[in-house]
C-alpha cells in the first residue's frame, strides 16, 4: 500500500487532490481542522475510487496538534511510509497593510508558511529513510506576483516557495523531489467571494480554473514520471501571470 498525506484535504482543491491520489492508487490521509462532515465526504469519494484513507483533524500551524496528531499516527505505523506529502492546507484574511492587524498577520504565516514547516519537517524523515519522497506544496499566484490586499498572503506563499527550493537541494540526492504548484483563480470556497466576470478578462483562457485541473499538475509532480523534476513551480493560472 502507498500512503499519501493531504493537508486542507478536506473541501476544494485538497479535496480535488486526495481524489487524484486515490485515483493513483494511493491510501490517502485526509488532514481538516474543523469541518468532519466535508472530511467524511471526501473519504467516502475516495472509496467511491475503489482505494481508500481515513481522516486526521489537527491546524497545521500549532506545532503541538500536529505532533499530537500526525506524530503519533507515525509512531504507531512505522511500517507505513509516507511518500507523497501535499501542503495544501492555506488560509487568506486580506487587508491593507495600514490597516492589517497582528492576528491578520499572525494567522495567515501560521497556516500557510508555519504549517509547511510543522508538517514537513515531520513526514521528511521517514521519505529520508526509504530515500523516496514527493513533497508538493500548494502556493499561489499571489506568492508569485503579489497581490494588493494580500500582503499576509503574498509574503507566506512566496516563502514556501523559497523553502521548496532549499528543501529541494537538501534531499535530491536521497530521491525525493519537492515542488509547488501555484493555482491562480480557481473555483473553491477562497474565491467566491471574487466576481469571475470582474476578472476573467484579465486571464487568456478567459475563465477560472476547477480545483481537478489543479490536482492534475500535482498528480504529475507525484508520479514517477516527475523523477527529474524538483525545485520548480509550475503555475496553474490560464496565462495570467507566467
Amino acid at each position: 500500500m502507498k500512503y499519501a498525506l493531504v493537508t486542507g484535504g478536506s473541501r476544494g482543491i485538497g479535496r480535488a487532490i486526495c481524489v487524484k491520489l486515490a485515483e493513483m492508487g494511493y491510501y490517502v490521509l485526509i488532514n481538516y481542522t474543523s469541518k468532519q462532515d466535508e472530511a467524511e465526504n471526501t473519504l467516502k469519494l475516495l472509496r467511491e475510487k475503489g482505494s481508500d484513507g481515513e481522516i486526521i483533524k489537527f491546524d497545521v500551524a500549532d506545532q503541538t496538534q500536529v505532533e499530537a496528531s500526525l506524530g503519533v499516527w507515525l509512531d504507531k505505523n512505522p511500517d507505513k511510509v509516507i511518500e507523497v506529502l501535499v501542503n495544501n492546507a492555506g488560509i487568506r484574511k486580506d487587508q491593507l497593510l495600514m490597516w492589517m492587524s497582528n492576528e491578520e498577520w499572525n494567522s495567515v504565516m501560521g497556516v500557510n508558511l508555519g504549517g509547511f514547516f510543522n508538517v514537513t519537517r515531520l513526514i521528511i524523515k521517514g521519505m529520508l529513510i526509504k530515500k523516496y519522497g514527493r513533497v508538493i506544496n500548494v502556493v499561489s499566484l499571489s506568492g508569485l506576483k503579489g497581490l494588493p490586499g494580500q500582503t499576509n498572503y503574498s509574503a507566506a506563499k512566496a516563502g514556501v516557495i523559497g523553502a521548496t527550493k532549499a528543501l529541494a537541494q537538501e534531499v535530491g540526492r536521497r530521491g525525493i523531489t519537492a515542488n509547488a504548484v501555484a493555482p491562480g483563480f480557481i473555483k473553491t470556497d477562497m474565491t467566491e467571494g471574487i466576481n469571475e466576470k470582474d476578472f476573467k478578462q484579465l486571464i487568456p483562457m478567459a475563465r477560472f480554473g476547477t480545483s481537478e485541473e489543479v490536482a492534475e499538475a500535482v498528480g504529475f509532480l507525484a508520479s514517477e514520471k516527475a523523477s527529474y523534476i524538483t525545485g520548480q513551480v509550475l503555475s496553474v493560472n490560464g496565462g495570467l501571470y507566467s
